[in-house]
């Protein structure tokens, strides 16, 4: 059996680096993928090997716009569980783990609660659509 090839870097549009809380917050959406995605490689290390820096590049990529999502579910304007559902299914068809997902999840709730005041609503989110996405045995 041979090895999947690496991934290609994100490209087209990019992804939000701005978000806007319901009370006026602004959220720096980059910086806060980057401690994610810092975070979530310490405990999966050997995702460098298998993603290489495209997998880094990739990991930013979702998760601005998972906590792009997750405010925007404390807004009313997008349902987390649809978005998270939908990228799910595409990770599944890659052969990405949907525990990391998951995790991954649970760690920008961390990041979040810990650096953005008053976001506890959308840590909340967050949190949520990690256990949404444990309960399921898959997405495809």
């Amino acid at each position: 059996m041979s090895r999947r090839p690496r991934p290609a870097p994100p490209s087209g549009q990019p992804p939000p680096v701005r978000a806007e809380l319901a009370d006026g917050t602004a959220v720096d959406l980059a910086a806060l993928a980057a401690e994610i995605c810092d975070r979530y490689r310490a405990e999966y290390p050997d995702e460098e090997e298998r993603y290489g820096e495209a997998g880094m590049l990739w990991c930013r990529h979702d998760n601005q716009h998972l906590l792009n999502w997750a405010v925007l579910h404390t807004l009313e304007y997008v349902s987390m569980d649809e978005q998270v559902a939908w990228l799910a299914k595409v990770l599944e068809a890659r052969e990405f783990p949907l525990d990391r997902l998951a995790r991954d999840l649970d760690v920008a709730a961390e990041v979040v609660r810990a650096r953005v005041a008053g976001s506890d609503a959308v840590a909340g989110v967050l949190t949520g659509a990690a256990a949404m996405v444990r309960s399921r045995a898959t997405f495809l």
